[in-house]
């Protein structure tokens, strides 16, 4: 089995950026489109379970656009084969944004990807906050 394929795993470090942008800015066509479109895929949330597309792209039309912004404190990709990957980072974020007083959260994000016809898609992702 080809594991980290230096190709395959640029591919996904260019791309990634992509993602994160889309989703500190809340750029809900960005987001919806990098996933998977299919009954199948599913993410996993702080406070939500959402499977297929429809419920995927209710909740990023209805989440809430301000305080987004995080700071990624580990990224990792590792890619089996070159059309098989995951993602995986560390993240914190100060709530409420910007208040030096503020509390930082700490959390963790998963994705699974898959290149398939149309691209690079997300499968399975799941995001939780470390107590």
């Amino acid at each position: 089995m080809l594991i980290n394929d230096p190709a395959t795993v640029a591919e996904l470090a260019e791309l990634y950026p992509k993602y994160e942008t889309a989703l500190v800015t809340n750029d809900v066509e960005t987001l919806v489109s990098m996933f998977w479109d299919s009954p199948h895929v599913m993410r996993f949330g702080v406070t939500e379970n959402l499977y297929g597309t429809a419920e995927l792209e209710a909740f990023r039309a209805s989440r809430p656009s301000v305080g987004l912004a995080r700071t990624v404190k580990r990224l990792d990709i590792v890619a089996f084969s070159t059309d098989y990957a995951s993602i995986t980072l560390e993240f914190e974020r100060t709530v409420p944004p910007n208040d030096p007083n503020g509390r930082l959260i700490r959390g963790r994000q998963s994705q699974v990807w898959v290149r398939l016809p149309e691209g690079w898609r997300i499968v399975a992702a799941h995001v939780s906050l470390l107590p």
